[in-house]
C-alpha cells in the first residue's frame, strides 16, 4: 500500500478558497477568538503528520492481528496503545471540544478534515476517538453541569473513551422496541440492565475508563420511541473529584468476528444493574442521542470519503509505476519495455472517477460541516434555523452517498491494481472490506434514503428541498458567463431533480409505496446534483486563479470530467424512480 499523505493542499483549497472559512468564523461568536486561517492551517498540518507517521503504518498489521477477547477483556493490536497515546496527547480526541473543559474548540469544518485524515490512515483506529468525540457532544449538550465537569475533561484529553450503546439483539433501527431497563435509585442514580450488540469500542485497552451512553427505558416509560431515555454508564465509577473507583457492573460478553475493521473492537455489552446517570430529560433520550447522530452520520460519510482518498492514492502510485502494454497511440515511454498503465483510457477513467468523487465529496462534507457550525455558533435565529433545516436534509445524503461512493472508489482502486488488488500484501483489499461497514452502521443507507425521501422531502412538503434548490438557483443567477460550461449542466440537472421531487411528492399522496420505492435512486440523483454544485463552486475559484499554480489546472480538468462522465448518471436514476413502485409488487412473498 502507498504511504498515506494527507491531502492538505486540497483541504486548504476547500476551506479557505472555496468556502472562505476564516471570513465565516470571524462572524461567529465562539469561533472568532478561537480559529483563523493560520490556526486552521497549523492544526491540519500537525494532524497530517501524526496520522501519516504514527497511525497509517499500523493499518495492515493491525488488520492481520485484529482484536483479542479474553474473559471480558479486549486487547487491541500491537502498536495501537502507543499510537493512541500519541494521538490523544496531541489533543486530537478533543479537537472539536469545548475549550473551557479542555477541548481544542475547532469548528466542525476543521475537525471534519482531521477525521478524514485519521480514518484514511486507519479506519479501524479512527473509530475509537470518533465514538469518544460523539459521546462528548451529547454529554456537553444535554448532561448536567456536574456530569460535564466530572467526565468531559478526561474524555477530551483521551484519558477516557466513550461508546454509544443503542442496538440490541432484537432491535436494530427500530429503537422503540428496546428492552434495556433503568430503575431509579434513592441517591438519584439508576440501575441499568440489558444487552447491547455491535458496540464499537465497548471494551478495549486504550484508556483507563470507558464512558458508555446507553439507551434504556424507565419503569413508567410510554411505549415506543417516546419512552426512551439516555444514561451515562461508566466502566469504572468516578467520584466527585474525578478519581476512579470500583468497577461498574458492565462487561463485554464477546467481540464480533467481522468482514473488516478487524482492529476495531465491536462488542456485545452486558449491563447487569450497572450504575448509570440520566442525561437530559426522562423519555427524551432519542433527542439527546440525535445531537450526536447528525455529527456521527456525517462522520461515517467522511469515513467513506477517507477510504476513497486512500484508494485513490494507492491506485495513482501503482498506475504510474506498473509497466504494461503500450499507449493506444503508440509508445509514450519508448525507452522502457512498456508504458505505465496510467496511459490507458480505462485506467484513466477509474482514476479520474475516484479523483472527481473524492474532491467533490470533500467539498460536500465540508459544506455540511459548515452548516453544523452555523447551527451551533450563529446568534441569528433565521440563519440558525436555515442551517438546521439544511443539516436535516443533507445529513442522510452525506452518510449514504459518501459511503456508497467510498465503496465504488475502493473497488476502482482494487481494479487498477489488478491481481495485486486482491491479495493482502498490497492492502487494497482491506480498504474494500473496511469501507463496506460504513454503508451499514449508523443506520443503513437504505434507511438514510428513506429518511431523506420520507421525512425530509415528503415530510416537509418539499420545503427543506426548496432551501437547497433555491440556493443553487441563486448561485446560477450570479455566475459569470465564463462559468457557463459548468453552470449550464448544473442548471439542467437541477431542473431534473426539481421535477423528480415534485413527481414523488405528487405520487406519494395516493400511493405511500412510492416513497420507499423512489428513495435510494432519489438520494443518488440528489447526491450527484449536490456534487455538481460543489464542482461548479470549485471551478469558479479555479478559473479565477488558473495560471497561478498547476493545482488549479488539474482542478478544472477534474471538474470537466465530472460534468462530462459522472453527472449524466442522473438521467438513468430519474428514469428508474419514474418507473414507479408497481414492479416491486409483482411477486408474492412466496415467489421470491
Amino acid at each position: 500500500m502507498a504511504d498515506y499523505k494527507a491531502p492538505l493542499r486540497d483541504m486548504r483549497f476547500v476551506l479557505n478558497e472555496v468556502f472562505e472559512g476564516a471570513q465565516r468564523w470571524a462572524h461567529l461568536p465562539g469561533l472568532a477568538e478561537t480559529v483563523d486561517e493560520e490556526t486552521a492551517t497549523a492544526v491540519l498540518e500537525e494532524a497530517g503528520k501524526v496520522t501519516a507517521k504514527a497511525i497509517a503504518p499500523l493499518s495492515r498489521a493491525a488488520d492481520e492481528e485484529g482484536c483479542h477477547w479474553d474473559n471480558g477483556a479486549v486487547r487491541t493490536p500491537a502498536g495501537f496503545i502507543e499510537a493512541y497515546n500519541t494521538y490523544a496527547q496531541g489533543g486530537w480526541v478533543g479537537v472539536g471540544g469545548e475549550p473551557a473543559l479542555g477541548g481544542m474548540g475547532m469548528p466542525k469544518a476543521v475537525s471534519a478534515q482531521v477525521e478524514e485524515m485519521v480514518n484514511a490512515a486507519s479506519l479501524a483506529f479512527g473509530l475509537y476517538p470518533m465514538l469518544t468525540a460523539g459521546a462528548c457532544l451529547s454529554i456537553n449538550a444535554h448532561a448536567s453541569d456536574a456530569l460535564k465537569q466530572q467526565y468531559l475533561p478526561n474524555m477530551y484529553a483521551g484519558v477516557w473513551a466513550g461508546s454509544m450503546c443503542l442496538t440490541e439483539p432484537h432491535a436494530g433501527t427500530d429503537l422503540g422496541i428496546i428492552r434495556t431497563k433503568a430503575d431509579p435509585q434513592a441517591d438519584g442514580s439508576y440501575k441499568v440492565s440489558g444487552t447491547k450488540i455491535f458496540i464499537t469500542g465497548g471494551e478495549h485497552d486504550l484508556t483507563e475508563n470507558i464512558i458508555h451512553l446507553v439507551l434504556a427505558k424507565l419503569p413508567d416509560a410510554p411505549a415506543g420511541a417516546k419512552g426512551i431515555s439516555l444514561f451515562l454508564v461508566p466502566k469504572f465509577l468516578v467520584d466527585q473529584e474525578g478519581r476512579l473507583g470500583a468497577r461498574n457492573a458492565v462487561t463485554c460478553g464477546s467481540i464480533e468476528h467481522k468482514m473488516g475493521i478487524q482492529a476495531s473492537a465491536t462488542c456485545v455489552m452486558n449491563f447487569d444493574e450497572a450504575t448509570g446517570f440520566l442525561v437530559g430529560e426522562p423519555h427524551k433520550g432519542l433527542a439527546a442521542m440525535f445531537t450526536m447522530m447528525n455529527y456521527e452520520r456525517l462522520g461515517v460519510g467522511i469515513q467513506g470519503l477517507a477510504s476513497a482518498e486512500r484508494s485513490y492514492q494507492n491506485a495513482v502510485e501503482y498506475a504510474r509505476d506498473r509497466l504494461q502494454s503500450r499507449a493506444p497511440g503508440g509508445p509514450e515511454y519508448p525507452d522502457k519495455i512498456a508504458d505505465p498503465i496510467i496511459v490507458h483510457p480505462d485506467v484513466r477513467r477509474m482514476l479520474l472517477t475516484m479523483k472527481a468523487l473524492v474532491e467533490g465529496g470533500r467539498a460536500f462534507s465540508t459544506y455540511v460541516a459548515m452548516q453544523l457550525d452555523s447551527v451551533k455558533y450563529s446568534e441569528d435565529n433565521q440563519t440558525r434555523k436555515r442551517s438546521e433545516d439544511l443539516v436535516a436534509l443533507l445529513t442522510p445524503v452525506a452518510k449514504a452517498f459518501l459511503t456508497d461512493l467510498g465503496l465504488e472508489c475502493a473497488v476502482h482502486g482494487q481494479q487498477v491494481l489488478g491481481g495485486h488488488g486482491y491479495i493482502r500484501e498490497w492492502g487494497q483489499e482491506q480498504l474494500v472490506r473496511d469501507v463496506r461497514i460504513t454503508q451499514i452502521y449508523e443506520g443503513t443507507n437504505g434507511i438514510q434514503a428513506l429518511d431523506l425521501m420520507g421525512r425530509k422531502v415528503v415530510g416537509s412538503g418539499g420545503a427543506f428541498y426548496e432551501l437547497f434548490s433555491d440556493e443553487i438557483r441563486q448561485f446560477l443567477a450570479s455566475a459569470d458567463s465564463a462559468l457557463n460550461e459548468f453552470t449550464a449542466p448544473l442548471g439542467a440537472s437541477l431542473d431534473q431533480l426539481d421535477d423528480l421531487t415534485a413527481w414523488v411528492l405528487d405520487r406519494a399522496k395516493s400511493n405511500p409505496d412510492e416513497i420507499g420505492a423512489a428513495s435510494v435512486e432519489y438520494l443518488h440523483a440528489f447526491g450527484y446534483v449536490a456534487y455538481a454544485y460543489m464542482w461548479a463552486m470549485m471551478a469558479r475559484t479555479a478559473l479565477a486563479k488558473q495560471g497561478q499554480e498547476d493545482f488549479y489546472a488539474a482542478k478544472l480538468g477534474t471538474a470537466r470530467f465530472y460534468f462530462a462522465r459522472l453527472l449524466p448518471r442522473v438521467h438513468s436514476l430519474v428514469a428508474s424512480v419514474k418507473a414507479g413502485s408497481e414492479s416491486l409488487y409483482l411477486l408474492d412473498a412466496e415467489q421470491f
